[in-house]
């Protein structure tokens, strides 16, 4: 992953270290060692630091391992400064499913929390929150209040704590997937309201953040939401670009650049007898063009790493897919030949027809989707040179 740190996996799952979270253990170090003028006690506060993001390791693999057991691939789980992010593959529709899920990491934060507990009865240590202020003389106990505060606040009923995940789940059992949704942010972004005001009574900065951070977690959440009921049930050739520009495998540097002067398109299929053998981006051309001739073959620069779909393919299935790898376009085939271009672009367009025509119906108006095809960009059949897509 970009700008992040392999650190181990765990069932195949790549555990990975954002650059930013050394500036982290550094600021934490530098603070600890101003505030006591001692080495030990500097040490002693990054040790706890790591000690923490330890137990969010945990946290995050139980959510990643609940989520293997339903059958949900992890890609990766990444730490963060403020905390970490296992990446899913997708959440599952059945609402007892993603409950389990949202479940998992907090109830590992529980489980450590009981653990130090039992382990400070035993040795007879401190339970006071008090110990929070001395890392280095009650390690466990700082340890054991921080999981019970993680655990806590992770079960919040706000996205995007596992909490909101929770409560859509519960409310999922008799509602459908966007109204659970809409409901669960409308929870949230109350409860982001509440921490602001308080916020600003108390003239605490750090809920001012939690507040903006949940309020906006809740908007996202509701737009995800937005994007899967209209896209569930719907193929890809209802959304898909059937009038775009490709290049054959000898064009050149030259010639892709005239056309992405000449026209909208900002993702090129590089095509060889009507099968796609690439990919040239924008971006890509941009930079091959500041480091090679522009006599050089759009082949020798093309993107070779992408994945294809089929007309008749479930769109938020291939939608979710390319949120996941960061795809902005998607070639699709039909018998190995290329019969269209989804982009990120042409989806949020067909969504916003779609939420028109629903409105139109709700007025009285029973136009449907169905019925009004999707119009198209702009020339013809996609065939290798220039032919007349989030």
């Amino acid at each position: 992953m970009k700008r992040s740190l392999k650190i181990g996996s765990v069932y195949g799952i790549g555990i990975f270290l954002h650059w930013t979270f050394l500036l982290l253990v550094a600021a934490i170090f530098a603070y600890y060692y101003v505030q006591s003028q001692s080495l030990g006690a500097a040490i002693s506060g990054m040790g706890l630091i790591l000690a923490i993001f330890l137990c969010v390791i945990l946290h995050e693999l139980g959510h990643a391992l609940t989520a293997r057991r339903f059958g949900v691939p992890t890609r990766s789980i990444t730490l963060y400064p403020i905390g970490g992010l296992a990446r899913l593959e997708r959440i599952p529709s059945e609402p007892m499913k993603e409950f389990w899920i949202a479940i998992g990491g907090p109830a590992v934060n529980i489980v450590i929390t009981a653990v130090l507990a039992l382990l400070l009865l035993g040795t007879g240590g401190t339970f006071a929150p008090g110990a929070l202020q001395s890392p280095g003389q009650h390690l466990i106990a700082s340890l054991m209040w921080i999981n019970a505060v993680l655990a806590g606040f992770n079960l919040l009923p706000a996205f995007p704590m596992d909490g909101g995940r929770v409560l859509r789940a519960l409310l999922g059992l008799r509602q459908d997937y966007a109204q659970a949704t809409q409901t669960a942010a409308n929870v949230g972004q109350a409860m982001a309201i509440l921490f602001g005001l308080v916020g600003i009574i108390w003239f605490n900065p750090i809920l001012l953040f939690i507040a903006l951070f949940v309020y906006v977690g809740a908007q996202q959440e509701s737009q995800q939401a937005m994007y899967r009921s209209f896209t569930e049930g719907t193929p890809v050739r209802q959304a898909m670009v059937t009038r775009f520009v490709t290049l054959a495998v000898d064009d050149t540097l030259n010639d892709a650049a005239d056309e992405l002067l000449a026209g909208t398109d900002h993702d090129f299929p590089v095509v060889e007898d009507g099968r796609i053998v690439g990919i040239l981006r924008r971006k890509q051309l941009i930079q091959s063009l500041s480091d090679r001739d522009r006599d050089t073959p759009v082949a020798e620069v093309a993107d070779r790493d992408f994945f294809t779909t089929e007309p008749g393919a479930p769109l938020d299935e291939v939608f979710q897919q390319m949120s996941v790898e960061s795809r902005s376009t998607v070639p699709v085939v039909d018998d190995n030949r290329l019969v269209g271009l989804l982009t990120l672009e042409n989806v949020g367009e067909l969504i916003m027809v779609s939420s028109a025509l629903e409105t139109r119906a709700r007025t009285g108006r029973p136009d449907r989707l169905s019925d009004t095809p999707v119009p198209e960009r702009s020339g013809g059949a996609a065939s290798p040179g220039s032919t007349a897509l989030p």
